[in-house]
């Protein structure tokens, strides 16, 4: 009776452990870095971090929190961010208001959205080909509207009052774009956790087939699934530029990546390992933390990038086999 006490318990702690994993390996490191830095936890450090490290790829794993649990992926992300910054530049720098730049910015991203829908829905080409497609059809693009990708800076003048308008403003003490993040946080948990599109999108991803003969519109839900994933990006890029003044061809390939693996590490919060807002946006804060406390402590980018790739790894094996365990 007692061994088959202590097998439960046991079970029971593994459970656990796999379950909060994400969370622990956050306390875990917020504490290291703690140690190892007197000002990794300073009001103006935290700030930074939430400001200019969690913000703009947050929203980008917003979208893919929507695509990932559809069960599809969108490599193009990156695309739609420097679509909408290249777009939201060039009509600044024409002398075009902030509201037209940014509507002109959303539309390019909503290009290249409705351009995966198209390949994904109606050629049936499998998301992951498709949006490596746009990828590199985005990236040569850049290089052709740029002159072999030259940056525009936009220092002074009418352009950079715009972009203080967007960037260097705050609501009620909170800055914008994170008031912007709240936002669309709320409202992409809503749309899939309290709307019949989410409800449409958890099935599509849990089982395809029968998503097909329950009569959900399939199609059409994928490709609001991939606008979505693009617009979320575009509002990225829109920021990017906008607190650095500047378009820079493909910077926003560094945001793919990192969005995957936030996207990913927040799925260790559900036992169906199914992504969720609550999940990505700690997934991200895990990410954002380790990046600033290894800077902090002398760690070149390079090896940043290793240190974030064996936390991705950690994580995820950890959680994952804690739960094979835990059966």
């Amino acid at each position: 009776m007692s061994v088959s006490a202590n097998d439960s318990a046991k079970v029971s702690v593994r459970g656990f452990l796999a379950k909060y994993s994400v969370l622990i390996a956050f306390a875990a490191i917020v504490i290291f870095f703690a140690i190892a830095s007197p000002t990794f936890l300073t009001p103006a450090n935290l700030f930074n971090v939430l400001v200019n490290n969690v913000v703009m790829l947050a929203i980008v794993a917003l979208g893919l929190t929507i695509v990932i649990s559809s069960g599809g992926i969108d490599l193009s992300v990156g695309v739609s961010v420097d679509m909408a910054s290249m777009i939201f530049v060039m009509l600044l720098a024409a002398g075009y208001s902030g509201v037209v730049g940014v509507a002109g910015g959303l539309g390019a991203a909503l290009i290249v959205g409705i351009l995966n829908a198209i390949l994904i829905t109606r050629l049936n080409i499998s998301p992951f080909l498709a949006t490596l497609g746009v990828l590199f059809i985005g990236q040569s693009t850049q290089q052709l509207a740029t002159s072999g990708g030259q940056p525009i800076y936009l220092t002074s003048g009418y352009a950079a009052d715009q972009f203080n308008a967007i960037a260097r403003t705050a609501l009620l003490g909170i800055p914008t774009p994170v008031v912007v993040l709240i936002v669309l946080a709320v409202a992409v948990h809503l749309l899939l956790h309290r709307s019949v599109f989410g409800r449409y999108v958890q099935a599509m991803g849990a089982q395809p087939g029968v998503a097909w003969y329950s009569g959900i519109r399939v199609p059409r839900e994928l490709s609001m699934v991939h606008v979505l994933c693009a617009l979320l990006a575009g509002v990225t890029g829109i920021l990017l530029s906008a607190t650095v003044k500047s378009y820079v061809p493909l910077s926003g390939n560094a945001f793919l990546l990192d969005a995957i693996g936030a996207t990913f590490i927040g799925t260790t919060l559900s036992h169906e390992r199914k992504p969720s807002v609550i999940g990505t946006l700690l997934g991200v804060l895990l990410l954002a933390i380790v990046k600033n406390g290894l800077l902090l402590v002398g760690w070149n980018f390079y090896w940043q990038q290793v240190g974030i790739g064996v936390l991705v790894f950690l994580v995820l094996a950890a959680s994952f086999g804690l739960r094979r365990a835990a059966h």
